[in-house]
């Protein structure tokens, strides 16, 4: 058992401090799910890795949004990022992917701490092949990577840092220019 300033170098304590600080931010583990991997073939041959996907939600927010989590362990250490995830609108009503793409960018760069790389990403999706482009659903994601740092801090750092982004997602919920997109807080 590691204490709270050790550095975390195992799975089980990473999966532990995530939860610990999402929830103090007021969201509740919806789901867990591990994986563990260990037929590779190629540059990744002879080893193996555990993952895991968490998924929170908040009842004062929207259903569509959630916050997910994905942890790693593998043979070079354990790595992770945290994810706010947002049910957007159709196609046929968010306009220019491109725009949209941006102006979410922007928001982030507003309202998410600096230090921290947000990759944004727009993921659209279409219930079944044959529907039209026009009815696919739009998916907004924007990820925080848990820094190196954070894990060799230990367990308070990284509990520290998901409460951190997950009030910075809260804030990133609140900008006019997400809003726009259907999020309803």
């Amino acid at each position: 058992m590691s204490t709270a300033r050790e550095p975390l170098l195992t799975f089980e304590p990473l999966i532990d401090a995530v939860t610990e600080g999402v929830e103090a931010a007021g969201w509740i583990l919806s789901g867990l799910q591990k994986t563990t991997s260990q037929e590779y073939g190629g540059r990744w041959e002879g080893e193996s890795s555990r993952s895991a996907y968490l998924f929170f939600h908040a009842d004062a927010v929207d259903e569509s949004v959630s916050v997910e989590a994905f942890l790693d362990e593998t043979g070079r250490g354990i790595h992770g990022n945290l994810a706010l995830v947002v049910e957007g609108p159709r196609l046929a009503d968010l306009g220019d992917p491109r725009t949209a793409l941006v102006t979410v960018a922007t928001a982030a760069r507003e309202r998410l701490p600096p230090a921290y790389r947000a990759p944004v990403s727009l993921r659209l999706r279409l219930a079944h092949a044959g529907q039209s482009a026009e009815a696919a659903t739009v998916e907004l994601r924007i990820k925080l990577r848990i820094p190196e740092a954070a894990l060799g801090a230990g367990r308070d750092a990284v509990s520290a840092l998901a409460s951190t982004a997950v009030r910075a997602f809260e804030r990133l919920l609140e900008h006019p220019e997400v809003r726009r997109y259907g999020v309803r807080r």
